[in-house]
Formats: C-alpha cells, structure tokens, sequence
C-alpha cells in the first residue's frame, strides 16, 4: 500500500514469482521448506544408519568375506556421515539462532542438505552392493546395482534439473 513502511527485515520487492517478501521472510520461508524437506530425509537416513549398525551382531556376518566386510565398513562410515550431514542443519540453526543470520544459515544447511544427499546415494549403492553380492553373483551384483545409481540420479538430479531449468525462470 502506497506510504506503507518496509518491515525491520528490510524492503519488500517481488521475488519473480508474486511475492512480495523481505530477505528475512524469504529465509525464513525457505527455512520452513528446508526443514519439512529434512523432517523425511533425517528419518530415513536414521533408520538405515542404525539397520547397518546391527549387521555386524548378526550371525551370518562372520561369514562375509574380506572384500564384504570392506564394502560394510564403508556402508557403515557412509551412513554415518549422511546421517551428520543431513542431522547438521539443526546444530547449525542451534548456535546462530538470534544472531540475525538466517540467510546464510538457510545457505549453509541447504548446501549440508545436498551434501547429505548425496552421501546417502553413495550409502545406499554400498548396502545394495553387499546385499545384492550376497543374494546373487558378483556381476549380476554390479549391475543392479548401478541401475539403481542411476535411478536415484534420474530422481534426485535430473527431473529436478529439468524443471528447474525447463519449465521456468529460475528464483535464485
């Protein structure tokens, strides 16, 4: 409305998409998205993480391999950085909260979401491998395997890609 003041995060402008929003309720909009995104990654990754903790108490895990008990070593330190990866955006917003940061900390637990993501492409490739290695031969394995890394690639990278650069303007 003409002779409406600004809000104390700053000037509202139109973002491109009708909105009209100060930096502070842009980050503060993405943050909300950010952490519903987070709320069914962190518990997916959580139970896979502590799925993965248990194997070494089975029975059956004596009898691995030397190259299987490799690829559940790496599964299992795998898990373990995704699942701080992915949990870190609640320490990050923890220590900065009041500090007037909000921008950059929806910036830094954004770039730890993907960072996350990605650690829990590379763990689940590892647990299908030794599963599937288990379950079928070596080759058959490795294929599998691979169909599904690109699988999960054509999900997670590429029809996110295309809509964002395909279908319209980007926001950021």
């Amino acid at each position: 409305m003409p002779g409406e003041q600004p809000p104390a995060g700053g000037e509202r402008r139109e973002t491109g998409f009708g909105r009209h929003e100060t930096a502070e309720e842009r980050a503060d909009r993405r943050w909300g998205d950010l952490l519903q995104e987070l709320r069914v990654t962190q518990t997916g990754v959580q139970i896979l993480f502590g799925f993965l903790l248990t194997v070494v108490f089975q029975q059956r895990f004596t009898r691995l391999t030397d190259t299987d008990r490799h690829i559940y070593v790496v599964t299992v330190v795998l898990g373990a950085a995704a699942t701080g990866a992915l949990v870190s955006p609640v320490a990050i917003h923890r220590l900065l909260t009041g500090r007037r940061l909000k921008p950059e900390t929806v910036a830094w637990a954004s770039r730890l979401t993907l960072l996350g993501l990605a650690l829990l492409l590379c763990t689940m490739a590892s647990s299908l491998l030794l599963v599937l290695r288990l379950a079928t031969r070596d080759a058959v394995a490795a294929w599998l395997v691979g169909a599904m890394v690109l699988w999960f690639v054509l999900c997670w990278v590429a029809v996110p890609l295309w809509a964002r650069f395909g279908s319209r303007p980007r926001e950021d």
